[in-house]
């Protein structure tokens, strides 16, 4: 196996200057029992070994040393190598061919080799075909690949012209296809003849490693090329033939079975299965720049490479941290040292691992993890991709780095030198495949040495089967120190209702359910995100909302009030003017977080492991804007930082006496499984939006046929006794509920009117963006998350107790408020807020009459306090309050009741 053994290529092992000697070829053992040949130049078999599979087509396997798939080799070699040949076919189309050419790369092998010939070629577009169908995308053409176990292939651009319309004539620009072995042609011929009927061009060009082709079949491509009238060149690396002698196809196949019948169904061959802590492995978030697609399933453009060159050296810094972290200063090898000089002091050896179809990404990552180091060669600056010689420039390279993927493709294993395919992991399907489960395979893998495996997979195939008890994630344990899990966010076509969305790192797979309404869907807009809106970072949250930023909508506070209070107009209609605080209110803020952040943080992590424990694995966050907002943003950080877990995170608006936004739950179904969304809120106070989420949901669910979403809401505190899932029932001081924007990334309350939110439109908010100097938002973030650790000891032993309590809403609350309605003489429940949170709001933007203490209550009302002062409202307390506070909107409320500055007085 070409792990760092034996010599792959040019004599050289990767990875050290040493020369070797009598070097095994890793297609001798097949040779010698089946006769097969490799004819070709002196290259050929450095590059090419041969291996057995079970395939009633096709007997034996190329294997290629340069390629990534199989056999595990240096990043930089297996780029170098299709940026080489894209280099070759920009200089026979010229700048200005190269620009206009489309590429396109054949799945699942050659995903990674075409993107890279795209690379090379400068500014071509690339799109690859693909065995995984997806609703909502249409068909450009598809074709059959005749030797392969899997033949069906489809071709699903995201813009389709892309490969060219036929209703508007030929196309101009040239298509190059990209295969990694040209053998018989066929699929290629295929591929053309399929394409060309549709949009015919003038010219194609074939790129391929390696160029297998008999004498009569390089007939064939003249004879194809003549019969369409269109110019057809080859660009391959190297050339030859395999010599197959009579009846092989029958021979390879009793060879397999008498192979397979010396051993044992197991997970590896050869080596067998070495020892290891089977656990989940540990994620790192790769913040994968938002808006670039996975790969070319759908099209991959010059922009998106644009993007994408200047992320991946902080990518692979995240890789890098987290590998450090994880690993001992010094190398300690598992299992099978690869050679005799390995030990600690030499550098640690890493795999990235990618999946399937998903090739290009990890090899990039693969790439950028090897420049960091030193260790890697860059093909666009002369690097030796032929040999794979050592780039080293010293000897302080932390790590050696190979590249390799899983595959579909059933393999023989041996463990023999002059094998290619000397160890397998076998492992189920973990992404939902079209064709329904089965098995899926990572060669070379097991017995290689590899004290660490970085595993990248995109978002569709992070599902519970990769983290399952004989999953890959437990598979790869057994055989190395350190397993990380980097996913990749998989890319949204625009238009399709079931692609998962394309979000740095908190994406999730798609959702087995098929939603009935996907049109409705197919209609809105993506998530708005930072920092375009808001200025939480763009993986913190998604907002379910429009950009409301250029609309007037702030009105006075006593002109606000007069109007609800009268019926003239729904709260939600406008805005109450930003509370811009002093700067004795903001020392005051500074102060109770300080005071409180440890006290928060127990409260975010019980509710997020209660969260995990009830509705795990991969719950979706759905804050309702904009209170639960921070919680949020909390909870998706304790769960990737204490459980490695990157959940999705969205924002909605929830309007009192309006509903919940019904654009926004179409969206939530179409992209995700609407059993898996947790609506997240602040706190509760009496209640009133616990049940106005019950009956929204309930009236939607009703009226879109959509079934599915539990309208109970995680809160970080519930004094009001309205929830089961909570961080406390304690009525504390959230810092968040202090301020306004300023804490909540500068986004305003929700706003829902006629005039501005349509009934295909998500309902509205504004972005602060001149408020930025004043902004808080990341400080609480941080101040909390910071806490995270010292809590957690207490968070578990409170999330064991409560799993096994007595969780049931009280509504203790909602009994308090009622008796206080009437007590005080206002018959109106919807003017007395309880708890600190709901009092503060009360005093930043409503008409506040009198406030409620509860006696004794002490740091947690300093700031209510002293806005009850600068407002000029009495604050009274009182006994046998089940809350810390209660604030109470004025009940006759007119311009002369509070004076022209809008100062509550006191009713008499």
């Amino acid at each position: 196996m070409l792990d760092g053994r034996r010599a792959p290529v040019g004599g050289r092992v990767a990875g050290r200057r040493k020369e070797t000697t009598n070097v095994v070829w890793s297609g001798s053992w097949v040779a010698e029992r089946l006769g097969v040949e490799l004819v070709g130049d002196g290259e050929l078999r450095e590059l090419l070994g041969l291996a057995l599979r079970r395939n009633p087509k096709r007997a034996h396997l190329l294997v290629s040393n340069v390629l990534g798939k199989h056999v595990p080799q240096r990043p930089s070699v297996v780029y170098g190598a299709g940026f080489e040949l894209g280099r070759r076919v920009r200089d026979l189309l010229g700048d200005a061919g190269a620009r206009e050419a489309v590429v396109l790369g054949y799945a699942e092998t050659a995903t990674g080799l075409g993107h890279a010939v795209a690379d090379g070629l400068g500014d071509a577009t690339y799109l690859h075909s693909t065995r995984r169908p997806v609703e909502g995308v249409a068909r450009a053409g598809g074709f059959e690949e005749a030797h392969s176990h899997a033949t069906s292939h489809l071709l699903l651009p995201e813009d389709p012209d892309l490969l060219g319309n036929g209703e508007e004539g030929s196309s101009g620009a040239t298509l190059v296809l990209v295969d990694d072995e040209f053998s018989t042609g066929n699929t290629v011929l295929n591929t053309i003849r399929d394409l060309h009927e549709r949009c015919p061009r003038s010219r194609y060009v074939i790129v391929a490693l390696v160029d297998m082709r008999s004498p009569a079949d390089r007939g064939r491509l003249a004879e194809f090329a003549a019969e369409i009238g269109a110019r057809i060149d080859l660009v391959a690396r190297n050339t030859g033939t395999v010599g197959l002698p009579e009846g092989v196809l029958e021979k390879g196949q009793a060879l397999v079975a008498e192979q397979e019948a010396l051993r044992p169904p197991a997970s590896t061959s050869g080596d067998g299965k070495l020892p290891g802590t089977l656990r989940p492995g540990a994620r790192v978030d790769l913040q994968w720049p938002a808006g670039v697609p996975d790969g070319g399933r759908h099209g991959f453009t010059p922009a998106h490479r644009a993007v994408l060159e200047p992320a991946l050296p902080a990518m692979a810094d995240r890789i890098a941290q987290a590998l450090d972290e994880r690993m001992p200063a010094e190398r300690m090898p598992s299992g099978q040292a690869p050679h005799e000089e390995t030990g600690a002091g030499q550098p640690r050896r890493i795999l990235v691992l990618g999946f399937e179809e998903l090739m290009y990404a990890p090899l990039r990552l693969g790439t950028a993890l090897e420049a960091r180091t030193g260790t890697g060669a860059d093909a666009r600056t002369g690097a030796d991709a032929r040999t794979g010689a050592d780039a080293r420039t010293g000897s302080d390279a932390r790590y050696e780095v190979r590249y390799s993927t899983t595959t579909r493709s059933p393999v023989l294993a041996v463990d023999d030198p002059g094998y290619a395919i000397r160890t397998r992991l076998v492992f189920p399907a973990h992404d939902d495949p079209a064709d329904g489960p089965g098995d899926r395979y990572a060669y070379n893998v097991a017995g290689a040495g590899f004290d660490a495996v970085v595993l990248v997979v995109d978002s569709t195939a992070d599902t519970p089967a990769l983290h399952a008890p004989g999953g890959l994630l437990h598979q790869l344990a057994a055989h190395t120190g350190t397993v990380l899990l980097a996913v990749v966010p998989s890319y949204v076509p625009s238009g399709a209702a079931t692609a998962v969305p394309a979000e740095s790192p908190t994406s999730v797979p798609t959702p087995a359910h098929a939603p009935e309404r996907q049109e409705d869907s197919a209609m809105l807009p993506e998530p708005l995100r930072g920092p375009a809106f808001s200025s939480y970072a763009p993986d913190e949250v998604g907002w379910l909302l429009q950009d409301l930023s250029d609309t007037e909508l702030e009105a006075p506070t006593e002109e606000r009030e007069e109007a609800i209070q009268s019926g003239g107009a729904h709260y939600a209609e406008s805005l109450p003017v930003e509370y811009q605080p002093s700067e004795q209110y903001q020392d005051l803020f500074k102060a109770a977080l300080d005071l409180s952040a440890a006290r928060i943080a127990r409260a975010v992590g019980t509710v997020t492991e209660t969260v995990l424990a009830e509705r795990g694995p991969r719950p979706v966050l759905v804050s309702l804007a904009r209170a639960g907002t921070p919680v949020g943003v909390l909870m998706r950080r304790w769960a990737r930082l204490r459980r490695g877990a990157d959940l999705p995170h969205y924002a909605v608006s929830i309007v009192r006496g309006r509903g919940i936004d019904a654009n926004a739950l179409r969206w939530l179904a179409a992209h995700h499984n609407p059993a898996d969304v947790v609506f997240v809120d602040g706190w509760t106070g009496k209640g009133a939006i616990t049940r106005e989420l019950a009956a929204a949901i309930a009236e939607f669910e009703e009226s879109d046929g959509t079934e599915g979403f539990n309208p109970e809401i995680a809160v970080l505190a519930d004094p009001g006794g309205c929830v089961r899932t909570y961080g406390t029932r304690e009525d504390f001081l959230i810092p968040s509920a202090c301020l306004n924007s300023t804490v909540s990334g500068l986004i305003s309350r929700t706003v829902l009117r006629s005039d501005l939110v349509g009934p295909d439109d998500f309902h509205g908010a504004k972005f602060y963006r001149e408020l930025a100097g004043s902004d808080v938002s990341g400080h609480f973030l941080d101040t909390v998350t910071d806490r995270f650790d010292e809590v957690a000891d207490a968070v578990d032993a409170e999330v064991k107790e409560l799993l096994t309590a007595d969780r049931a809403p009280t509504w203790e609350g909602w009994a308090a408020v009622e008796r206080i309605s009437e007590e005080y003489g206002i018959h109106d429940v919807n003017l007395v807020k309880p708890g600190v949170g709901e009092t503060t709001r009360v005093l930043l933007r409503r008409v506040p009459w009198k406030i409620l203490a509860k006696r004794g209550a002490g740091a947690d009302l300093e700031h209510i306090r002293l806005l009850a002062v600068q407002r000029g409202v009495p604050v009274e307390e009182v006994d046998e309050l089940p809350y810390t506070c209660v604030g109470l909107i004025h009940p006759k409320y007119t311009r002369g009741a509070t004076g022209a500055d809008g100062r509550a007085v006191e009713s008499k």
